[in-house]
């Protein structure tokens, strides 16, 4: 068996900042992983009804990978990427980094790995791996996944191959740190203010704060969009959840982020927006269990309580990332890290 020594194998609560953690900790630059999401500038919304989606999809964050080039980005950092159509080549480019003493990170489909107890086609799955042997791939993963897990070859050959939404082609990355990485006071303002850009100003009606507004006016017909409530609402309440979000869709991540900022940047709106995301973190929690209700009950008033939920959370993210864009506006008195 080869074995990248002296790999952290903690798991966290979101795929991608969990194997960003892995590949960061083994060069010395241990970051929380509210960091990591914050600084990556992962924050985001989406609404999505495709004609080949069953039913509406809601998302918290950035497309897969985006928060990976961001964090690289913010930091500094030199990220290598390799991509190819090719299962052997794709398979020689993560032995070799792991032959030489690197763990590596993966974007794949989960359905195909082992230890996925839910099997559901999801092609935007990140995992760090850090060892093999002549059968089995020796990964980490969420905690919600169990940390560290192993899957068969041939299973993460398949996962790495799949083709369909938010895949790649065999992708497989490495970080490494500068020697003289910029302070993270320094790398907040502008993680944050183009985090707020992009929620505050979105291309489409569907993203950003726009997004959340059309969702609380949609969500309350989706009794009539399914033909199967209990199985198609309680689903996307307990994505909302459960889903590798961290809880709230994402929203208690920030939530965290911004407190470690103002510990790091002397701002009041920095103050204003964490204090905001604080008060709308539980109110996605309860949006999801109204959503959930609505399908076991197949209640629509349970829809109308949620929608107006979600069209109080669009005004109460719109203003904090208004105060959070104001960030860039002067020169916060920033702190020196402790």
């Amino acid at each position: 068996m080869t074995t990248v020594t002296g790999v952290d194998t903690r798991g966290g609560r979101h795929c991608e900042t969990t194997t960003l953690g892995v590949l960061l900790r083994h060069q010395g630059l241990d970051l929380s992983e509210p960091m990591l999401f914050g600084l990556g500038s992962g924050l985001s919304f989406v609404y999505w009804d495709g004609r080949n989606l069953d039913f509406p999809f809601l998302g918290g964050r950035v497309k897969p990978f985006e928060l990976t080039r961001n964090l690289a980005a913010t930091l500094g950092l030199d990220l290598l990427v390799r991509e190819t159509t090719s299962p052997r080549k794709a398979w020689d480019d993560v032995a070799g980094a792991v032959d030489a003493g690197r763990p590596v990170g993966l974007q794949l489909d989960s359905y195909h790995l082992d230890y996925f107890g839910t099997k559901v086609h999801f092609g935007g799955h990140v995992v760090a791996l850090y060892g093999y042997d002549d059968h089995r791939a020796h990964l980490v993963d969420t905690d919600q996944q169990g940390g560290a897990v192993s899957t068969s070859l041939t299973g993460l050959a398949r996962a790495r191959a799949a083709r369909g939404p938010m895949t790649a082609r065999h992708r497989s990355f490495t970080l490494t740190v500068p020697d003289d990485p910029p302070a993270l006071h320094e790398r907040v303002v502008p993680a944050v203010t183009a985090c707020a850009e992009a929620f505050l100003h979105p291309p489409i009606s569907n993203l950003g704060h726009r997004g959340v507004a059309k969702a609380g006016t949609l969500v309350r017909g989706w009794l009539r969009r399914t033909d199967d409530p209990r199985r198609d609402l309680p689903r996307v309440a307990l994505l909302m959840e459960k889903g590798g979000t961290g809880g709230a869709l994402f929203r208690n991540l920030y939530r965290d982020f911004l407190a470690e900022c103002t510990d790091l940047v002397d701002s009041r709106h920095l103050r204003t927006g964490h204090a905001l995301y604080a008060e709308a973190a539980p109110l996605w929690t309860e949006a999801a269990a109204l959503i959930r209700q609505a399908g076991e009950s197949g209640d629509a008033q349970f829809l109308a309580r949620a929608g107006a939920v979600l069209d109080e959370l669009a005004r109460i993210e719109r203003e904090a990332m208004q105060a959070l864009y104001r960030l860039g506006d002067g020169a916060p008195d920033r702190r020196a890290p402790r």
